[in-house]
């Protein structure tokens, strides 16, 4: 049985988990059925183990929301280069607010450092403010 790794990416563009949903569905209609998509520079040499774990969205600081990754294809840009093409569920799934410093393109996230989903009776955790979050982190509370 393959191992599931999960990748991690910033949300650039967007101020929360309701942007990302406003902004794929406005794009729904350039999409095979069924499915989101989101193009990135380089392919996972982790394929394998990221099929079917998920694409974590991190979003001014804080891992708020997650979508499980269906697949990948090439996708050749109007300027002739080819990128990956993750193909994700189009539900957007809450996870529990967890800080996160910014980084470059995305990262492979393992399934023990990824945040559990939010209750679907809750659908959004309380976001505290970025001091607060990292002396929390610092002493182990998050």
């Amino acid at each position: 049985m393959t191992k599931v790794v999960n990748i991690i990416k910033l949300c650039v563009g967007a101020e929360d988990v309701s942007d990302l949903q406003r902004w794929q569905d406005a794009q729904r209609h350039r999409w095979p059925e069924g499915r989101c998509v989101h193009v990135t520079r380089s392919w996972p040499k982790r394929e394998a183990e990221a099929l079917n774990g998920s694409l974590y969205w991190v979003f001014k600081g804080q891992i708020l929301a997650r979508q499980r990754i269906l697949g990948f294809e090439d996708a050749t840009g109007a300027d002739g280069i080819t990128r990956c093409a993750f193909h994700l569920d189009p539900e957007i799934i809450r996870t529990q607010a967890t800080p996160r410093r910014p980084f470059q393109g995305w990262r492979y996230l393992e399934a023990k450092d990824s945040p559990p989903d939010l209750p679907k009776s809750r659908p959004a955790d309380d976001v505290l403010p970025p001091a607060l979050e990292a002396a929390l982190a610092e002493i182990g509370l998050r």
